[in-house]
């Protein structure tokens, strides 16, 4: 009996794990894809970024202070200079992008 209930809490640890793994995975994807050219690799802009476009590192107080339902409304509505995503990729994704940007001021 406690064999079996040990397997079943290994397979859900797997499967819990593998979910987590899937999740950053998608963010990181999608970031990489359609933000890091302007936000940077590790969420900071280059200088004439920064300058020509208004983008702030995910490390600057005024971002971080952003809640995660902000951002998202940023992204998929546009803000400033940056245009927006609605329509070119889906809610979740732009959700996993912002969750995996948000890492980086940690």
């Amino acid at each position: 009996m406690r064999k079996t209930i040990r397997i079943q809490v290994a397979l859900a640890a797997v499967i819990l794990l593998a979910g987590a793994v899937g999740f950053a995975q998608s963010g990181e994807a999608t970031y990489k894809a359609k933000c890091q050219s302007c936000h940077g690799v590790a969420g900071t802009p280059s200088p004439a970024m920064a300058k020509a476009m208004g983008v702030k590192a995910a490390s600057d107080p005024s971002v971080m202070s952003k809640t995660e339902a902000q951002m998202i409304a940023s992204t998929t509505n546009g803000m400033g200079k940056m245009a927006p995503f609605k329509g070119k990729i889906t809610d979740a994704q732009i959700k996993d992008a912002v969750v995996y940007f948000r890492t980086f001021a940690k």
